[in-house]
């Protein structure tokens, strides 16, 4: 009745039965490929890899983060030594995660990884914490900037409603997770172009800042340093807002498996990645202050559209709907990227087992992309923008950090494990101590919204007792979830693979079932 974590190996792209031991076994494990199997295909190149970077950092932070630092700061030049640590910090973690999925190729980013250091309990944790408010509140809250932005052009001299923005917001999410339910090449296609749009954005941001430099408007950078000083409590707010913007370096690792060369291009595309952002974000954060002071920054809702109208005139309607494509990329690249993280837990046997289906003509993880939609919803009608960023700071700031805590644990653990890129022990050593540390203080700084999310990631571990380890479940415990089952027969379309390690979305068609009449349940928790 209890269904043990089927945990899978990978060779040549295709998922494989492996050792059920509570780890993932090693990449030369040398098990055959299976002939016909549905898999997740290797499509993401080095081009596709920055562009999932780049096109997932580079979303609604730059644009509004510069008020919720500045006001946590206090002061211009605090402001901008605040945007260049977090680069820099984001970087040492960047080239963290690159040593992780070189040594690693597994899909699945952060599960993975605490999974194989640390064991089953803190993985589930992380991906217990990730389906409830990480990803349904990160999608929330760049979605909002997505909606506000979008809207922008159309209301110039008024406020916007906020109902229309949640109604755009709401379409665009929807849009969404349809393209990522459709096609991997469509959606990979459509961030290149997005992430394109973006280094757009930010150069019509650039390009008139230096020239505002060059004609020696330098007045709000003079006494830099000057005003509120940083307190204890606003400086970790200040870097969870630098953080949040730089956030998305970690995503290429969640779809390692579909890496072409991940040895090769998984750390190429992390390092130009994250010096094309850093370099990116310090200078548009100075073009600002050409032009804005810091009271208009702190005042103005849309940073980026008030930039544009003190400079460019009409042209700076254009800007907006750059801003929102920015955000639709973030929206799409980090959608793309943890589905795959939900379709690994479940292959592990830490989530339902239908979310490890794969449609069998768009090889798509259809069932991992559409659970996150009612969540997401719910988030995105309940609470405001700089709320939700502080919820899910706590919780993805914490395993990050205990992800790259796991990269020096395996360092002494596992020191025969092939490395074929490496950082220094510092690098990894310094990162972590800065993340946990940061959510130590924000439980001072932030104790409500930090207290939420703290509590709500220990619902974890009885989750986890509750459903994986708790073999001897009451009757009607049984009976109540085992309710949860969905029928698949011909009218469908769809069905249930046989003799796979995984479950998969096939057809159930005369030409592909022996018995075309035939009618498949599967149980939503097949744990049980």
């Amino acid at each position: 009745m209890f269904r043990k974590a089927a945990v899978a190996t990978v060779s040549n792209g295709s998922y494989l039965q492996g050792q059920a031991n509570g780890r993932l076994p090693s990449m030369d494990s040398g098990q055959p490929a299976q002939e016909g199997k549905v898999v997740l295909k290797k499509k993401v190149t080095l081009l596709r890899g920055i562009s999932i970077i780049i096109g997932t950092i580079i979303g609604a932070g730059i644009f509004i983060s510069p008020k919720g630092i500045l006001k946590n700061t206090g002061s211009v030049g605090m402001s901008l030594t605040v945007w260049t640590a977090c680069g820099i910090l984001s970087l040492f973690g960047a080239l963290c995660y690159a040593e992780l999925g070189t040594c690693i190729k597994k899909s699945g980013g952060h599960y993975t990884y605490i999974l194989e250091a640390f064991g089953p309990l803190p993985a589930f944790v992380r991906v217990w914490v990730e389906l409830l408010i990480i990803r349904p509140a990160a999608t929330a809250v760049i979605s909002l900037a997505f909606g506000r932005y979008i809207l922008e052009p159309f209301f110039m001299q008024c406020e916007i409603p906020e109902l229309a923005i949640k109604l755009i917001t709401a379409v665009g999410i929807t849009l969404v997770m349809v393209l990522n339910s459709t096609s991997v090449s469509w959606s990979a296609r459509i961030q290149i172009f997005l992430t394109f749009c973006k280094l757009v954005a930010i150069l019509i941001i650039i390009v008139p800042g230096v020239i505002q430099l060059i004609k020696g408007e330098t007045q709000h950078f003079k006494n830099a340093f000057a005003g509120n000083d940083a307190s204890v409590m606003g400086l970790p707010l200040a870097f969870y807002s630098g953080m949040y913007a730089y956030s998305g370096w970690f995503y290429l690792n969640f779809v390692t498996e579909e890496v072409e060369n991940p040895e090769k291009n998984i750390p190429l595309a992390i390092c130009i990645s994250m010096i094309i952002v850093t370099v990116g974000y310090v200078l548009t954060n100075v073009a600002y202050f050409t032009t804005i002071s810091a009271g208009e920054l702190l005042l103005s809702k849309a940073v980026a559209v008030t930039f544009a109208e003190r400079l460019m005139g009409n042209f700076s309607l254009a800007v907006p709907v750059f801003v929102a494509l920015s955000c639709f990329g973030s929206m799409n690249g980090g959608i793309f990227a943890v589905s795959r993280m939900f379709f690994v837990a479940s292959r592990e046997g830490h989530l339902p087992e239908i979310l490890s289906m794969i449609h069998v003509r768009k090889h798509t993880p259809l069932p991992a992309v559409i659970v996150l939609h009612p969540l997401t919803m719910i988030m995105l009608f309940n609470g405001d923008l700089y709320s939700l960023l502080n919820f899910l700071s706590f919780a993805r700031w914490l395993f990050i950090g205990l992800v790259v805590a796991g990269l020096i644990y395996l360092r002494y653990k596992r020191p025969d494990m092939p490395r074929p890129f490496k950082v220094p022990l510092f690098i990894p050593a310094l990162f972590s101590f800065t993340c946990l540390f940061m959510v130590a203080l924000s439980l001072y700084s932030d104790p409500v919204n930090t207290g939420i999310g703290f509590a709500i990631t220990l619902t974890g571990v009885p989750a986890y007792y509750l459903f994986i380890v708790w073999d001897k479940k009451p009757k009607w415990f049984r009976k109540l979830l085992g309710k949860s089952r969905w029928d698949f027969s011909p009218s469908c379309k769809l069905g249930i693979s046989q003799g796979s390690p995984c479950c998969e979305i096939l057809p159930i068609d005369p030409l592909s079932c022996s018995e075309p009449g035939m009618t498949m349940q599967v149980s939503f928790w097949h744990m049980l």
